[in-house]
């Protein structure tokens, strides 16, 4: 079974919720933590690598929390994604075809890289705005729908 971590399904949650707050000035992490049902130790574990790839920013102090860095309309899911998980690639040979001595001459190599290529292309056609939307829709105007 192929699927996504823990972390990254927790922190395109968080992302969702901070896009829906966006403009609202920092969020709280305990706060966040109470409206998705999610662990705050957890979560903090999670911001560590969106800070790092430039997708979070954490300001400090009493009026202090998490904001997006930038719009969420330029936030897609393949940066938070691969910010969690790495590049996207199913087998080995996709990124690095030294790996296998068959990468030259495999059929199914060509078909993973197909996927890999839809799998991100989806993901990077998706921004955090068209998830608030989608939220938005889901929920009937509140924004209280967690994916």
């Amino acid at each position: 079974m192929m699927k996504l971590s823990t972390r990254t399904r927790y922190g395109v949650r968080m992302m969702l919720d901070l896009a829906q707050k966006y403009g609202s000035g920092p969020v709280l992490l305990k706060d966040i933590a109470r409206k998705e049902d999610l662990s705050e130790k957890y979560l903090s574990l999670i911001v560590l690598p969106l800070k790092a790839s430039g997708l979070l920013k954490a300001l400090r102090g009493s009026s202090g929390g998490y904001t997006l860095s930038r719009d969420p309309s330029k936030i897609t899911l393949k940066e938070i994604v691969e910010s969690l998980e790495g590049k996207i690639f199913l087998v080995d040979c996709v990124p690095d075809p030294k790996s296998c001595t068959r990468s030259g001459v495999c059929a199914t190599r060509d078909v993973w890289q197909v996927v890999a290529d839809k799998m991100t292309g989806t993901l990077e056609s998706i921004t955090l705005s068209d998830l608030v939307r989608i939220s938005r829709e889901k929920s009937g105007g509140s924004s209280n729908y967690n994916i």
